[in-house]
């Protein structure tokens, strides 16, 4: 039965600028003119900047980035606004207005983070011109505009979520405030065993993948694009056990096994971000191995470390956009009858199965973007081990075979337990919730993020060295 209500409101009137309609026309002229001259001119500035090699500085850098924002921050109001000139009803959808708001707040922020690394880069050119060069290099500027960017999708992430709750119009008396998650088991006797369990997976979690990163970062032989994306990986394995395992363990030792709605869409947006940039990440690694192993000559200049830097940059922003997608796609809906998941965290399929209004474009949405974005970096992967394995059976030796594959070992075993365990919940029935697809989903959750700093330090001996060394500066 479906209860929602009907008076929900489905579009918004822009009212415009006040002017009178002889004079239309004209400040449609204007504004057409200013919109083109905005446009053409940061392309033209970004083409020269791309085109002259003279001009390939880090105040370039930011400029070619600033003009870029500030083409993208136009196009979002001005298009609409032109539009609504030349129509009698100067209206916008509800997911229109939402998403303009979203991409209004990202290039407006970004802007301004760019217009501050700007003023950073005249104070190193100024105040420090004899260490420029070695401060203002290209990794740092890369990473100044990467944050910019992640900053800005982060900010207005947040800010549309809030709006999203004020604009809902639904009868509050049908509408659910939050959920209860089912968890993994529903008997009394179960949740202290279970708690501690959990509490235990997650100090390990959070204890070993802290020693990979400062074991990484302080020892100068682990300097390598290998260790540098790994420390990536170990962040991101972080943040996404602490997004599911806290409130795992809150629900434990509570009654009430409950999550708001604005706290669930927010869980939900940060495990599918976070999920993704590990399944990106461990396809940068495999690349990073098919490139060591198939074309040695060229590693170093391959996997600069800029190229390092913009395929972690990038593997970011792909992810973040891919969750924001999904999650403004959720807000969107109306949940009006049970307000139960069965699950132990806010899961897609779950939410989508208690909604009340259509999930048509969010099916198709799964249906058609959910997969690239799990598929694709999972072919690449298997590409990528394809050619080691056939450059691999080409080496003569059986000594030379296994020392060169063994470079691939910990690698190989992190993406068989991360894949497989997501594969076998995939093909599981929908509407199944048994304790094998629960065990698939800690696997991936949980379990991987656990046994990630293990499988990478145990078999390795530069690994092993850094936490010796690390171990031994701690406690001197």
């Amino acid at each position: 039965m479906r209860q929602e209500n009907q008076s929900r409101v489905s579009e918004f009137v822009l009212l415009g600028f006040p002017i009178p309609q002889e004079q239309q026309f004209l400040f449609f002229t204007l504004f057409l003119v200013m919109y083109l001259t905005t446009v053409l001119g940061n392309l033209l500035i970004i083409l020269l900047i791309r085109i002259d090699s003279r001009l390939h500085t880090p105040m370039y850098f930011f400029l070619s980035h600033l003009a870029l924002t500030d083409a993208s921050f136009s196009s979002v109001t001005v298009p609409k606004m032109l539009l609504n000139m030349q129509t009698q009803r100067p209206a916008i959808s509800y997911s229109g207005c939402i998403s303009q708001v979203y991409f209004y707040l990202v290039f407006g922020c970004v802007d301004n983070l760019l217009l501050s690394v700007m003023a950073y880069d005249r104070y190193v050119a100024i105040c420090h011109p004899l260490h420029y060069t070695l401060i203002m290099r290209n990794e740092l500027c890369v990473l100044l505009v990467a944050g910019s960017w992640i900053i800005s999708c982060s900010s207005a992430l947040l800010h549309t979520l809030l709006l999203t709750q004020i604009m809902e119009t639904v009868n509050q008396t049908h509408r659910v405030s939050e959920f209860i998650l089912l968890g993994l088991s529903s008997r009394p006797e179960d949740q202290v065993p279970l708690f501690v369990l959990f509490l235990i997976m997650y100090v390990v979690t959070i204890t070993g993948n802290l020693l990979i990163i400062l074991a990484i970062r302080t020892d100068p032989q682990l300097q390598t694009p290998m260790y540098f994306f790994l420390s990536f990986l170990s962040f991101t394995d972080i943040g996404f056990t602490t997004t599911i395992v806290p409130k795992m363990l809150v629900n434990f030792l509570s009654e009430k096994k409950t999550i708001s709605y604005v706290g669930c869409v927010i869980q939900m947006y940060f495990i599918y971000a976070l999920g993704t940039t590990d399944s990106c990440l461990l396809a940068v690694m495999a690349f990073d191995r098919y490139v060591a192993i198939c074309d040695p000559f060229h590693y170093v200049t391959t996997m600069s470390h800029q190229r390092c830097v913009l395929l972690v940059a990038f593997s970011c922003s792909f992810s973040l956009l891919h969750s924001l997608l999904h999650t403004l796609l959720m807000s969107r809906l109306t949940f009006c009858n049970s307000n139960i998941i069965s699950h132990f965290f806010c899961d897609i399929d779950a939410l989508l199965k208690l909604s009340c209004s259509s999930t048509f474009i969010n099916e198709v949405l799964i249906i058609t973007e959910g997969p690239v974005a799990l598929v694709t970096p999972f072919l690449c992967i298997v590409f990528s081990y394809i050619q080691i394995f056939i450059a691999v059976l080409k080496i003569p030796s059986a000594a030379g075979k296994r020392k060169t594959f063994s470079t691939c070992g910990s690698h190989l075993t992190v993406v068989t337990l991360f894949y497989g365990s997501i594969f076998y919940e995939i093909l599981q029935p929908l509407s199944s919730y048994t304790v094998s697809t629960r065990m698939a989903t800690i696997v991936y959750t949980v379990l991987s993020s656990m046994l990630n700093p293990f499988i990478y330090s145990l078999r390795n001996k530069d690994m092993k060295r850094g936490l010796g060394k690390l171990l031994n500066m701690k406690k001197s």
